[in-house]
């Protein structure tokens, strides 16, 4: 485990600047561009709301992503449990007395945003795991107490989250919990034994679903049983990707979503708007782009000295592979509807906060990448 002193000597501006990643830097911004002109084609080839509102975060969020990337990863590692708190209070509050619409209590009102603490959750117990994996010695990580705290902090906001309902954000919440613990050094066996336990008491855990939750999951295996209501939006979403063939209908092009087709195309379903009109080159292209981006993000844990920042951008690397796999799975049909964003490409704004906030980390484990954090 490191044992980590002061960095000698001061930094200076310019350095600073120069310690950013330009490669991660440039395809987050060449992403953005590709988010906003797809948002510009879902509301149909005009600036409208979704485009201005999705256009203005992201050039406040990256903006915000570029200042924060000069604070010292120190801080980020002294502020990892305050982090947590924070937006575990922002749960509380949402399940309490958040803004309730289309049947979920999952917003607070903050006036500038709407925000959806569920969003934050997603990197604050990344943050935490990592500050609190920091300094366990290798040897100490299977014990009793270093199991059993990170799972009491990984399930309180995974049961808020269940409640409000939003069960799709509470697995991978859940999910970026886990593959922090695993690269922690927690041995495998406790994750098979959790499986085993899982896959047992699943029809347990069924029977407190709720019944559109159960609906999504028939609806997964059968999507042609009710064409017209609950197999709707994924029979089209599959239509749309299919149709857009090997070189795509063409920019402001598609037809499925012209036509009104899809719901929801700016949200979940934005990677079916963008396959329809950029085809199969076009997709790739946008997975190649996302490979670069985690890549990075993985290339600058490797060359960071402090094990917080090692485990925070593996760790947030990992999870934004399974947010954009989950996301292109179930708008292919090949995961139940879980309501799950893709990164930088989907309207909302607390995603692209909660995003934005990761890659800040991010950028300060390189900027600071030679800093040891005692």
């Amino acid at each position: 485990m490191f044992r980590e002193t002061a960095l000698s000597g001061q930094t200076t501006f310019f350095q600073k600047v120069r310690s950013l990643d330009y490669i991660l830097l440039m395809c987050i911004l060449l992403l953005g561009i590709i988010s906003a002109l797809s948002m510009y084609s879902t509301d149909g080839g005009e600036i409208l709301y979704h485009t201005k509102s999705h256009l203005l975060r992201f050039v406040i969020f990256f903006s915000m992503m570029l200042i924060l990337s000069f604070i010292d990863i120190k801080f980020w590692h002294s502020t990892g449990y305050i982090f947590y708190l924070i937006v575990l209070g922002f749960l509380i509050w949402a399940s309490l007395y958040g803004i309730t619409s289309s049947g979920s209590q999952r917003w607070v009102d903050l006036y500038f945003i709407n925000l959806q603490p569920s969003e934050l959750m997603k990197i604050a117990i990344i943050v935490c795991f990592a500050k609190f994996y920091h300094r366990v010695q290798i040897n100490s990580v299977n014990s009793f107490k270093n199991i059993i705290i990170p799972l009491v902090m990984l399930i309180t906001p995974i049961l808020l989250v269940v409640t409000q309902p939003d069960l799709g954000t509470s697995i991978l919440i859940a999910l970026s919990g886990l593959v922090v613990l695993w690269l922690a050094g927690v041995n495998a066996k406790y994750f098979i034994y959790s499986f085993l336990g899982l896959l047992i008491s699943l029809p347990f855990v069924i029977s407190f679903l709720k019944p559109y939750q159960k609906l999504r999951i028939l609806t997964f295996f059968n999507p042609d049983k009710d064409p017209l209501g609950a197999g709707y939006q994924i029979i089209q979403s599959k239509i749309a990707i299919g149709s857009g063939g090997l070189n795509g209908k063409g920019f402001l092009k598609g037809t499925q979503s012209y036509l009104e087709f899809l719901p929801e195309k700016h949200t979940d379903f934005i990677f079916t708007l963008f396959s329809e009109e950029q085809g199969f080159i076009g997709s790739v292209f946008l997975l190649l782009l996302y490979a670069i981006i985690i890549y990075r993000v993985g290339k600058i844990g490797s060359t960071c000295r402090s094990f917080f920042g090692k485990l925070f951008c593996y760790g947030y690397a990992s999870s934004l592979f399974i947010f954009i796999s989950v996301n292109m799975s179930m708008v292919l049909g090949l995961l139940p509807i879980v309501g799950s964003p893709l990164p930088i490409m989907s309207y909302g704004g607390s995603s692209m906060l909660a995003t934005m906030i990761g890659f800040s980390i991010v950028m300060s484990a390189k900027v600071y990448q030679k800093r040891l954090i005692a």
